[in-house]
């Protein structure tokens, strides 16, 4: 006999059950997509060629441990609201929004492009759920959270971005 996964809990939050379901999905969405942005980042660290390796290894390095604290916050955000969060390797893959690493970029510059453009995409999602979470769900706390990991994406994004820009 099957049993049933249990994907909510009982809770003394006071938001309705119903904001809080859709809280915990919006959650899980995004952890998926930061537990994958995590992994392409690392790859981009592992792969990355040329005169500008050591910079963009340790750039990289960086960006992916400021990543990385964010699952645990976002999962961490999701069972406090009652949800369960689905935040293993295999999971994230399955519901990752952002495209996949291409294996063929390990150029420096072609690392920078493929670690900007997975930044850009992951913050406008982000930013999407600050909305989502405060204006729809009522959950300042949720979007509160979501705030502190978009203003982190951007500075990173700004950290990989000037490595293309210079005056010209």
């Amino acid at each position: 006999m099957a049993t049933k996964t249990r994907t909510t809990f009982e809770t003394r939050n006071d938001l309705p059950a119903e904001s809080r379901e859709k809280l915990v999905a919006l959650l899980n969405a995004r952890l998926a997509d930061t537990f994958d942005l995590y992994s392409q980042i690392k790859q981009a660290h592992w792969s990355v060629r040329g005169p500008d390796f050591i910079q963009l290894h340790l750039l990289y390095d960086t960006v992916a441990e400021g990543v990385l604290g964010f699952v645990d916050e976002i999962a961490e955000r999701a069972a406090a609201l009652g949800g369960l969060a689905t935040g293993t390797v295999r999971m994230a893959a399955e519901a990752s929004t952002l495209d996949e690493y291409p294996l063929d970029a390990t150029s420096g510059p072609d690392t920078v492009d493929v670690v900007a453009d997975r930044l850009a995409a992951y913050g406008a999602a982000v930013r999407e759920a600050i909305d989502t979470a405060d204006s729809e769900l009522g959950d300042m706390d949720t979007s509160d959270l979501f705030t502190e990991i978009s203003r982190a994406i951007d500075k990173h994004l700004w950290f990989v971005e000037a490595h293309h820009q210079a005056d010209a």
